[in-house]
């Protein structure tokens, strides 16, 4: 336990007494300050220390590492600095999770220099998460725009530790940063968080993500399961980048019906712009009472001879003229199976023109009985790897092209 020239030495008799020398010697290094006879997270927990068997590697890193004026990394500074990083991939290296992190953070620019900005990883194998250690603060809160990038076929989660504290005043410690592609798996509560109720249980995340990103492009997007890995409990909240898009969004998929069920739509929370008896300019953030819907509400069901398919068809695929006639034939004899198909539209992408409707498809059947059938044969079944969704449209707005 030597002190840098003119510094008083670190004392922790109570904590090294009866310990092994060189044991003693490292804890003084690794251990930050605290209050004495606290409890201490466990080895490898969440805000917990590096198991011992990578203490020699630490040691190389903290003499190296940012100090303070006692010598000795504080724990605010080292909070700030690291990440929780869950839903690895199986089997993953350190050196491998690493250098993912350098390559994808040089890659967008969100490093502070030229050096590599993780000089950690800490891998719990059996609880397949790690602790990711940044060069600066800076660098660890800027990489938490990577929660929900996939890695090796997994989508990871990047929170802060459970013992972090954010910085005096600062309210927001996540940063504003969107990286094209990822979307975060934490919709934080805020007036544009959306809740969505109702949903298909046999619906995984990307058949949700891509009914909803047919209004723009998510920021955030949580299903909630059964202890967060089990099957699906049917509602969802999710976030999109522009903050506009929510209400348009709201209206366009609350009341839809997918299969036998209908969807609830609505903002998840209420700003205070909502409030009339709140101050001006603060935000007091109130649940909508009916948050506890995890399924379709009572209202029955509207039905109409008309038909909407969605996630079947992609704009591309419309684009070839060969290729539109033979998705046509395809699904009018599919859906001449289920009764008397009047009519059948499939709305083309036309170059410098804003066509509303592209990507879905609408059938209109002779009776609501056989358009009913159809929603209940075809709703859940696969076309070209994806799952469809059905829901039943206004006939008027289908004779007027109004999609």
């Amino acid at each position: 336990i030597f002190p840098p020239p003119g510094q008083p030495a670190v004392l922790r008799s109570e904590i090294l007494q009866g310990m092994d020398p060189e044991r003693a010697a490292q804890l003084v290094h690794e251990l930050p300050p605290r209050p004495l006879r606290m409890n201490f997270p466990p080895m490898g927990a969440p805000g917990g220390m590096p198991p011992f068997g990578n203490m020699s590697h630490n040691m190389n890193h903290f003499r190296n590492g940012p100090m303070n004026s006692n010598g000795v990394d504080s724990t605010l500074s080292r909070q700030s600095r690291r990440l929780y990083c869950g839903n690895i991939p199986l089997g993953i290296g350190e050196e491998a999770l690493a250098d993912f992190f350098n390559q994808t953070m040089i890659k967008t620019n969100l490093t502070a220099g030229s050096l590599p900005p993780v000089v950690s990883v800490h891998i719990n194998q059996e609880k397949n998460y790690a602790f990711v250690e940044f060069r600066t603060p800076e660098e660890a809160t800027a990489a938490m725009a990577f929660d929900g990038i996939v890695f090796q076929a997994m989508t990871l989660k990047i929170r802060r530790p459970k013992d972090y504290q954010p910085p005096e005043g600062e309210v927001h410690e996540v940063p504003q940063i969107h990286v094209p592609g990822v979307i975060s798996t934490n919709v934080p509560d805020s007036e544009n968080k959306i809740f969505i109720g109702g949903l298909p249980l046999y619906l995984n995340d990307e058949q949700v993500i891509e009914l909803l990103s047919a209004f723009g492009e998510l920021k955030a997007f949580n299903l909630v399961k059964e202890n967060n890995v089990g099957a699906s409990k049917g509602f969802a909240f999710c976030e999109y980048l522009d903050p506009n898009i929510t209400d348009i969004a709201c209206q366009g998929l609350n009341n839809m019906v997918l299969g036998e069920k209908k969807l609830v739509v609505q903002r998840a929370s209420v700003g205070s712009s909502r409030n009339q008896g709140g101050p001006s300019g603060t935000h007091n953030i109130t649940l909508h009472h009916n948050l506890t819907l995890t399924g379709a509400n009572s209202t029955e069901v509207v039905h109409s001879t008309v038909l909407q398919l969605l996630n079947m068809v992609t704009p591309e695929e419309l684009l070839d003229d060969q290729e539109y006639e033979d998705i046509v034939d395809d699904i009018r004899e599919e859906c001449q199976k289920f009764g008397n198909v009047l009519e059948l539209k499939i709305p083309r992408p036309v170059d410098g023109a804003n066509i509303s409707g592209v990507g879905k498809i609408y059938i209109q059947y002779s009776a609501v009985e056989e358009a009913a059938a159809a929603s209940r044969a075809l709703s859940g079944r696969k076309f070209a790897d994806r799952t469809v969704l059905t829901t039943f449209f206004d006939i008027e707005r289908f004779r007027n092209n109004d999609f």
